[in-house]
């Protein structure tokens, strides 16, 4: 009978190494095989957060690596915030934020609503609104520079037509007006099937003898809507807004296919601003703090924000 790898292993291991093997417990067995993991994750995100942290503090070039690299303290910390060309990208973002995961929440819920309710063609409709999710952003981005084109894009037309407006006679990507809105149009169909599954979970997880007891107490359709289902789909709704809030304050590549922050600075947000000020102006320890800031921004809301959404969860 031939010896198993194990058994072979077992047979080569040095008696004092088994020993001490043999003597370990359950849980230093799981330290040991859990450590390796940990420390390539110390060595991916703890260590450049530390060195980022350090350079926030100077005045650190990255193309100038002999360069005297002096400790300016929070200068840069200050600088960035008491620029208003700072706060004029903040409130950029501010604006695509909300408006993105505004119509994300309501136009997902509506069609994960829809799509709960069993019809013929059910599979293969979800299959043809989760399409956009699956592709890439660089992808999404040519697509939709062409619909928008102001002499062929299809979007001025369909808008022409709905509306009686030219579709010459406006371009929604060369408009300080309407640019801000051509990245949110475009997001917001990338991303609503991903709030629209999450709702759909949340809807498929409420039991049926519930609806069943309510049509028994002879409640309305309209109030078992806005007293249990809301509340029961509530969590999966806050958690979608936290995962796609998350997600479009960093938003980049999309807005860089689109706009590239143009016209003017009009849809330039801060993970374009922070790329600008890193790799084209190169001022390494500068964009370090601005960095730090927007961590510390987007870590304290979303903080908040999950012991509200744990509240709601043991209502």
């Amino acid at each position: 009978m031939s010896e198993s790898p194990i058994d072979s292993l077992a047979r080569a291991t040095p008696p004092a190494l088994a020993g001490r093997i043999r003597g370990l417990s359950d849980r230093s067995i799981a330290w040991l095989f859990v450590s390796p993991t940990i420390l390539l994750l110390l060595a991916i995100n703890i260590f450049p957060l530390i060195w980022t942290i350090r350079l926030s503090f100077t005045n650190f070039a990255a193309n100038k690596p002999n360069a005297e690299v002096k400790w300016v303290g929070l200068r840069n910390y200050e600088r960035i915030l008491t620029d208003p060309d700072i706060w004029q990208t903040m409130q950029a973002t501010a604006h695509f934020l909300f408006w993105s995961l505004f119509f994300q929440v309501v136009i997902g819920f509506t069609l994960a609503w829809l799509i709960n309710r069993k019809f013929r063609g059910n599979d293969f409709v979800t299959t043809l609104i989760v399409l956009p999710m699956m592709l890439s952003p660089a992808v999404v981005g040519n697509f939709w520079t062409f619909l928008y084109q102001p002499q062929i894009g299809l979007f001025n037309y369909a808008v022409e037509f709905l509306t009686g407006i030219p579709a010459s006679s406006f371009s929604m990507l060369g408009s300080v007006a309407l640019a801000p809105w051509a990245i949110v149009i475009v997001d917001t169909w990338m991303w609503t099937p991903f709030v629209m599954l999450i709702c759909l979970a949340g809807l498929r997880s409420i039991p049926d003898y519930i609806y069943e007891a309510a049509e028994v107490d002879r409640a309305s359709k309209w109030r078992q809507f806005w007293t249990m289902t809301i509340p029961m789909v509530l969590p999966f709704l806050m958690l979608a807004v936290l995962f796609r809030g998350i997600e479009n304050f960093k938003m980049f590549d999309l807005v860089v296919q689109l706009t590239g922050g143009g016209p003017g600075d009009t849809t330039l947000l801060t993970s374009i601003e922070l790329k600008r000020e890193a790799f084209e102006k190169w001022r390494t320890g500068y964009s370090s703090a601005y960095a730090i800031i927007l961590f510390v921004t987007v870590f304290g809301l979303a903080s908040i924000y999950v012991k509200a959404l744990n509240k709601v969860k043991e209502r």
